[in-house]
């Protein structure tokens, strides 16, 4: 008995209220929050083309046979959109776990709109004890999910604390034209099959960045390049020279997703908004986006501390804290650096 406890995961617990984390100095308290309403995107019409998450059944039919084993039978997980999401808080297990350990706390999990039903908006419930809060933009724009005036009240009122970090990660925005052709290029250039010709992304993050002033939108869904020969994502365009917190110590790639967004700046003031790294896009297959001339996107945003904001604002996409689309050392050495940030 004692051989099955020492070689069996801990014991979950579900559905339970939030202790709250003593502060220890030098050691972060990061949170997530899922920005999205479980029950608006679980229940979505599975007649609705655009829009809306793949149920498992999709999920199995186009990457047959990888879901084809006990962990995922009807018996065990849940066969809808639930399903699907479920598998979003599985992949971020690895982040936890390795935050976990380098912070001597556990990183909390909240959603705006959980399984049970529960609504849990942005306030001192989290902030109380998070020193670094990941805000996932992987709600659909069609829920309208938005940070009430409490909210951004609250999150500035937080920032204003030293040492706190604010990472916004709006998802990609495919298919916002109203043309079917480029829509279809889009879908061509990711090539992802479980992605709709349109799926917009990242209400609740949106109204965030517009609330905090912050001249950055999410756009597109762009296929990373690899490097030549191999599947290999080619590395990032890191500029260090602005890096002063150490993010991209030891850091050459994030994770490799067929379709993340660009963060777009909509005003050119670098000491406002730090482009930290870059990301070549793959070329060979076409893209409005580089139609334009363009050969890379945003994918690392740094806003330094201004005004009576003493903390930090990053910006960074949702999955590069998955592990859904693989992982690499890389990348971890970037969950390490952002756990230790000074």
């Amino acid at each position: 008995m004692n051989s099955i406890h020492r070689n069996s995961p801990p014991a979950r617990t579900y559905n339970q209220t939030h202790v709250p984390r003593k502060y220890t100095p030098g050691k972060r308290r990061i949170s997530i929050y899922w920005a999205w309403s479980y029950a608006w995107e679980a229940q979505r019409d599975l007649a609705e083309l655009d829009n809306r998450y793949s149920t498992i059944t999709e999920v199995r039919r186009v990457l047959w046979p990888d879901y084809e084993t006990p962990e995922y039978d009807a018996a065990r997980f849940l066969q809808g959109i639930d399903g699907t999401l479920e598998l979003f808080h599985r992949s971020a297990l690895s982040f936890q776990a390795l935050a976990g350990e380098v912070t001597g706390h556990p990183v909390a999990v909240f959603q705006r709109v959980d399984q049970a039903g529960y609504p849990l908006p942005i306030d001192e419930r989290i902030l109380a004890d998070t020193d670094t809060l990941l805000v996932f933009g992987l709600d659909h724009l069609a829920s309208d999910q938005a940070a009430a005036p409490e909210e951004i009240a609250a999150i500035r009122h937080w920032l204003e604390r030293q040492g706190t970090c604010l990472v916004i990660a709006p998802h990609h925005d495919v298919g916002a034209s109203p043309d079917y052709a480029q829509r279809q290029e889009e879908y061509e250039h990711h090539g992802d099959p479980l992605v709709p010709r349109q799926q917009r992304f990242s209400s609740y993050t949106r109204s965030l960045l517009q609330a905090l002033d912050i001249p950055v939108i999410n756009q597109w869904g762009l296929r990373p390049a690899v490097e030549p020969g191999t599947d290999n994502i080619a590395p990032l365009t890191a500029f260090r020279d602005l890096d002063e917190k150490g993010l991209l110590a030891n850091v050459t790639t994030f994770n490799f997703h067929p379709h993340l967004p660009h963060y777009a700046l909509l005003e050119d003031d670098p000491k406002a908004v730090q482009v930290l790294a870059r990301q070549p896009i793959d070329l060979q297959r076409p893209h409005p986006f580089t139609a334009a001339g363009n050969t890379e996107f945003n994918c690392l945003l740094r806003l330094p501390p201004a005004g009576q904001r003493a903390g930090d604002i990053l910006m960074v996409d949702s999955t590069h804290f998955t592990t859904l689309f693989g992982g690499t050392d890389s990348l971890k050495h970037f969950w390490k650096n952002l756990a230790r940030m000074k």
